[in-house]
């Protein structure tokens, strides 16, 4: 079954740093465009970043400046790196990305789990 795995949430203290990874597993799939969002308790879910299969990259005013979202294609893996860390970066953090198997010129949508952020004052 294909997923979307992300990993690298845990808890910090303010200011410091984390780096989420999104991986595709369970089949033979590139990873397209793929954006981080996040949702804190009691608020939407809101766009954190996304990255362009072209490398063209956009970020929410609650990321410009501290976060950064990348992509290593041989591995099929999107990373986003957080820096200056809040409290109010507290949140579970998903990811969405577009799939596509090898051989097709199809692009299946899917999101991850989640994975939590936890930013101590």
């Amino acid at each position: 079954q294909v997923q979307l795995v992300e990993s690298g949430g845990g808890l910090v203290q303010a200011g410091g740093s984390l780096r989420l990874s999104c991986a595709a597993s369970g089949g033979d799939f590139s990873i397209g465009s793929t954006a981080w969002h996040r949702q804190a308790p009691g608020k939407q879910r809101e766009l954190v970043a996304i990255i362009h299969i072209s490398g063209s990259t956009n970020y929410g005013n609650s990321a410009k400046g501290r976060f950064t979202i990348s992509r290593d294609n041989s591995k099929n893996t999107v990373y986003l790196q957080m820096n200056s860390l809040k409290p109010e970066d507290t949140a579970v953090y998903y990811c969405n990305a577009d799939l596509r198997r090898l051989g097709s010129n199809l692009d299946l949508n899917y999101w991850g789990q989640g994975t939590q952020v936890t930013v101590s004052s």
